[in-house]
């Protein structure tokens, strides 16, 4: 299992934009990304400035990218 690393949200947001995801909307904290391409999928992130282990794995996971893969898009 891969480190996770410490980011913040706007950090992960940048990340999964270059992985064809793209900002929907927001209300609050909680920013909704919607991906591009099929299938559609809409993810919610939120607006910290560090964003929390399981929040960020299950986000990884809900996005189908490996951490390591996650990692790539943050350089």
């Amino acid at each position: 299992m891969s480190v996770l690393p410490r980011v913040s949200g706007r950090e992960v947001i940048a990340a999964l934009a270059k992985h064809d995801y793209e900002k929907d909307r927001q209300k609050g904290s909680h920013i909704v990304l919607r991906q591009v391409a099929y299938p559609h999928r809409r993810l919610v992130g939120p607006d910290h400035t560090e964003v929390a282990k399981g929040t960020l794995r299950t986000i990884i996971k809900q996005a189908g990218l490996t951490v390591e893969e996650f990692n790539k898009l943050l350089h």
